[in-house]
């Protein structure tokens, strides 16, 4: 029997492994999502512990494949920030109000810790609850967008 991704009655991911035992509830985690997405995916079950991984995801049959990729798309929402257009204040917590390729958002930014620098121009801007933001290059940024951002960097 050959391993296979498939969705429950509840929405749920289940796993079926090579002996035919289905695990329901499980979570696809990318070993390096930033750096390299494509490559390096653990199957982890709902209590944690890693039930398979795959080094190219492209192993299993497109159904599964389909799968897969749908459940990480959710995991991994992770909007770029196009522009910054104010923010409530230059102390922390405060909020931001941004332009991003999914549309215009607020959000609230904790702490100035909540920003990451992940190499070169690179930002990771994480918000209080939880959500991922990029700033794909500082630089290809707007003036006003890059001086907000100068003053919490």
């Amino acid at each position: 029997m050959t391993i296979s991704l498939e969705r429950d009655a509840h929405g749920l991911l289940v796993f079926v492994d090579a002996t035919g035992e289905r695990h329901a509830g499980v979570q696809p985690v990318r070993a390096f999502p930033l750096s390299a997405p494509g490559e390096g995916v653990a199957l982890m079950s709902a209590d944690g512990h890693e039930l398979a991984w795959f080094d190219a995801p492209d192993a299993l049959d497109a159904a599964s494949r389909a799968l897969l990729d749908e459940e990480l798309s959710r995991r991994e929402f992770m909007p770029r920030i196009r522009s910054i257009a104010s923010v409530s204040s230059f102390s922390t917590p405060c909020d931001w109000d941004i332009v991003t390729d999914r549309g215009a958002t607020r959000f609230t930014l904790r702490s100035e810790d909540d920003i990451r620098r992940l190499g070169g121009a690179r930002l990771l801007i994480t918000d209080s609850h939880g959500i991922h933001y990029e700033v794909a290059d500082m630089k290809a940024l707007d003036r006003p967008s890059r001086r907000i951002l100068d003053r919490f960097l």
